[in-house]
């Protein structure tokens, strides 16, 4: 692609994941001074003072403020989608907070995910969740701010709720009955851990995208760095590599998503596995995006 990456995508990283072990201050100063990216995802903050300082860089930099909830969910096991309603109620205090919190840093909205689910109770985990997304979304609307869910594995890791992809198609198409600040965030590495392609994800769930993510994954039982894990492009085993990020994006070319007037985020999600470089890793990611895009045909 003649044009750059930058015309049609706010590219991105996820905090947390490319700096896991820096402090997050100083990870976020690293990012916004790397004009490669346009975005940043950030999460909760440890104390006011943190998210304070935190604010103050971020309206520096001209960065896209993003926001994800997820690890408010998955670090005390909250379940959004929880058939017991004390714990669907818990779950769904924490994602009001992060709205509170993302509008505070000048985020436009909140992602999260689906929590666990078991067949004999997963219409009634369907429903909760829809009572949770529905409650968040009105709070969210008030502030004139987006609910994204991120769409994850269902038996491999995560074994969220939601996906697959057409299962997130009718949960999104329930959604939009009833709220319009609502979308789904998809994830390229997400595609090996549900058994689909670029193709069938982004074509089932068209209508109702709102963001990216890419990033890779071990798919095969009994490797290194197997299920959910978010290793480098490259990694041993591994599903993604440049091939797959260019098919990738010339579904999205394909499918309309290359929009220079509106640019959707386009985060990469790879975090360094054990003792990896964290910058070693970031500039292996941004190596394999730049060429996966000048592979892309105009």
């Amino acid at each position: 692609m003649r044009e750059s990456i930058h015309t049609y995508f706010q590219v991105g990283t996820i905090q947390w994941m490319s700096h896991p072990k820096r402090d997050v201050l100083e990870s976020i100063r690293t990012i916004a001074k790397d004009d490669f990216f346009d975005a940043l995802e950030v999460c909760k903050f440890k104390d006011d003072e943190t998210r304070s300082a935190a604010k103050e860089i971020l309206a520096q930099s001209h960065l896209k403020v993003c926001y994800g909830a997820q690890p408010r969910l998955l670090g005390p096991k909250l379940n959004p989608n929880d058939i017991d309603e004390e714990g669907r109620k818990k779950a769904e205090a924490t994602l009001i907070e992060a709205v509170d919190e993302a509008a505070y840093l000048g985020a436009g909205g909140i992602a999260f995910l689906a929590g666990k689910w078991e067949p004999s109770t997963k219409e009634q985990a369907y429903a909760q969740l829809l009572k949770t997304t529905r409650a968040v979304c009105d709070y969210a609307a008030k502030k004139g701010m987006m609910v994204e869910l991120e769409v994850f594995d269902f038996d491999m890791d995560k074994a969220a709720l939601i996906g697959p992809a057409p299962y997130a198609a009718k949960f999104a198409a329930d959604m939009r009955t009833t709220h319009n600040n609502f979308g789904l965030m998809v994830d390229l590495s997400h595609f090996p851990t549900t058994y689909e392609t670029s193709r069938f994800v982004v074509r089932t769930l068209r209508p109702y995208i709102t963001h990216f993510h890419i990033g890779n994954a071990v798919v095969k039982a009994g490797c290194e760095a197997y299920g959910d894990q978010h290793p480098r492009f490259g990694y041993p085993n591994s599903a993604n590599d440049v091939p797959e990020l260019l098919d990738f994006f010339r579904v999205l070319r394909d499918e309309g998503f290359l929009d220079a007037e509106n640019p959707y985020v386009l985060s990469l999600e790879v975090k360094p596995w054990k003792d990896e470089d964290e910058d070693i890793i970031l500039a292996n990611t941004k190596r394999v995006i730049n060429r996966a895009w000048a592979l892309l045909e105009d």
